[in-house]
């Protein structure tokens, strides 16, 4: 009876776990307080908080897809089978939220053990932050998707119903409270052995990243999206923290690794300058593999980037499409080829995309017996493309086993750049420690704090904070930033397909002879459209993700999201 009392209270708070002893093997969660002996042993806490390595997906593992590339609800890709909004009507249940809130109490069952613990407080206080620095990692999904949650921070008893059934905190809470999780581990977990070890700079960059979507988000938000008002005050706390959390990271001594592509196609990341915290997998000895580069390297319609991510790349000159002095032609060569366009154009294009399209009838052959690739859009991902593997682990999901990045320099830089600039504080020096490196890296002229005004601005911001949104766009580009980054900048409204048809446009193949109108459909003008007869059309209260039916069912207090 006690354990079934156990599992409603879990399913109450949204933790639905399949049995009380899920996380840890023994003894069950709901006795682990009466054995503090267990935590007094340095051996349990190191196996606890490595348990929580799986909460980073990464490249994802086995079947299972991961955090690059997969996530196609943006304005970079067109995923060939519709990326819809994430709930169009209330779901009954939403693992986002039952997954997050299971993790958070594994958290803190660790917490509350390391701080029970008799180790020398240096040591319990390492494993500590390690798992703030999780619980942190898992608050921050829950509310840039959720808004408001409940903030539980013990690992809760059946008899505290006051928190099982009690009301949502409010979102600044909650972020503030997520901030004082990061600081603390920022504090108590150390350098780190290796990168693949927990450390401070990853809850630094952590850190750097959640003050600058919360600044972002507080300045640009509305009433009438959002129902909050603008808070300029605390926009400007959070963007001198990110700024704050980023430099100490860049003064950390992490460098550019001189090819934009090789933290994304390597095997090994362990000596990479520029990787901070990384997931290592492995194959064959160890059957750890991902299935990212098998996704990108199949007979499977893979979710190309659409023409305005192709067209958001500047050109040699540093140009935008509409300013360059170099032929800004979109057409696709007769034979399929695009290189004379990947030429003129920064070079992280030519790193994401291959050389040539693949759609409908012209399939595009990356390797000798490579499979026939197709894209929604005609621009296949070569993005995860790792030479060096054999053809059956390139081809065959769950055998992929190139380490995948997790916290690294790049949206540090592209953090303190954008946090400098929206406070009004950036120097030329700001630039050239950090968009500028990037710029260089792309084969691009450094940018200045007075760049060319791009007639493509449709963000209503200053020319400079709209060149560094492009570079942040096209350097983390299938990293799964873009969504978040349009739900803080309050530009959700650019993946409405009805205003912005482009997102569903593709490659521009006008010239491609032998073209099979029943495997492709093509515009008046020539370009690829990859989900003809569907639309995405915006409403405010896609800003926030509803509250699952089933969770306000078991807690009335929890209330709806705004506008559902």
């Amino acid at each position: 009876m006690k354990k079934q009392y156990i599992l409603l209270m879990a399913a109450a708070t949204g933790m639905a776990m399949s049995s009380c002893d899920d996380f840890l093997d023994k003894p069950a969660l709901d006795q682990l307080e009466n054995r503090q002996e267990y935590w007094n042993s340095e051996s349990n806490l190191t196996a606890q908080t490595n348990r929580l390595y799986n909460l980073f997906s990464g490249y994802g593992a086995g079947q299972t897809t991961g955090s690059f590339y997969f996530n196609a609800l943006n304005d970079d890709q067109a995923d060939p089978a519709f990326a819809d909004w994430n709930s169009r009507v209330v779901p009954g249940a939403d693992a986002n939220w039952n997954n997050a809130y299971e993790n958070i109490r594994g958290c803190n069952y660790i917490i509350k053990g390391a701080q029970a613990s008799t180790l020398d407080r240096t040591v319990s206080a390492k494993y500590e932050g390690i798992a703030k620095f999780n619980r942190a990692y898992q608050y921050y999904s829950l509310v840039r998707r959720f808004g408001d949650v409940q903030w539980v921070s013990d690992p809760l008893q059946t008899n505290q119903t006051d928190i099982i059934y009690g009301p949502r905190q409010d979102r600044h809470l909650v972020v503030d409270s997520i901030i004082r999780d990061l600081d603390f581990a920022i504090a108590s977990i150390g350098k780190g052995a290796n990168k693949y070890s927990w450390s401070a700079d990853a809850a630094l960059a952590l850190k750097a990243d959640v003050c600058l979507f919360e600044g972002t988000f507080c300045r640009y938000r509305t009433q009438a999206d959002n129902g909050l008002q603008p808070d300029e005050e605390r926009a400007k706390q959070y963007l001198n923290l990110a700024a704050e959390a980023a430099k100490a990271v860049l003064d950390a001594g992490y460098t550019l690794s001189p090819d934009y592509g090789t933290i994304y196609n390597s095997v090994n990341l362990a000596s990479n300058s520029e990787v901070i915290f990384f997931k290592p997998y492995s194959q064959p000895e160890a059957s750890f593999g991902h299935g990212t580069i098998a996704y990108t390297n199949s007979t499977s319609t893979m979710k190309g980037i659409n023409k305005t991510a192709f067209d958001a790349f500047l050109f040699l000159d540093g140009q935008a499409k509409a300013n360059t002095t170099l032929d800004n032609s979109d057409k696709v060569a007769a034979d399929c080829s695009i290189e004379a366009l990947l030429a003129v154009r920064d070079k992280r294009l030519s790193v994401i995309v291959d050389p040539a399209v693949g759609f409908g009838n012209h399939e595009y052959v990356r390797y000798t017996n490579s499979p026939l690739m197709t894209s929604s859009t005609g621009y296949t991902i070569r993005k995860f493309y790792t030479p060096e593997l054999t053809d059956y682990y390139l081809r065959t999901i769950g055998q992929n086993y190139t380490a995948a990045p997790l916290f690294y320099l790049a949206p540090v830089m592209l953090a303190y750049a954008e946090a400098k600039a929206e406070l009004g504080t950036i120097s030329q020096q700001d630039l050239d420690d950090t968009v500028n490196k990037l710029q260089q890296r792309a084969g691009l002229p450094d940018m200045t704090l007075t760049p060319a005004a791009d007639p493509a601005n449709n963000h209503g911001v200053s020319d400079l904070i709209w060149e560094i949104r492009r570079c942040r766009r096209c350097e983390l580009m299938l990293d799964n930033f873009r969504y978040w980054d349009l739900i803080r900048w309050h530009q959700l409204d650019k993946l409405d397909t009805q205003k912005y048809p482009e997102l569903f446009y593709g490659a521009n193949v006008s010239d491609v002879p032998g073209i099979d109108p029943a495997t492709v459909t093509l515009t008046a003008d020539g370009y690829i459209h990859s989900t003809p007869g569907m639309q995405r059309v915006y409403e405010y209260k896609y800003y926030l993700d509803p509250i699952p039916s089933g969770q306000l069912d078991l807690n009335p207090n929890l209330k709806q999201n705004y506008g559902w």
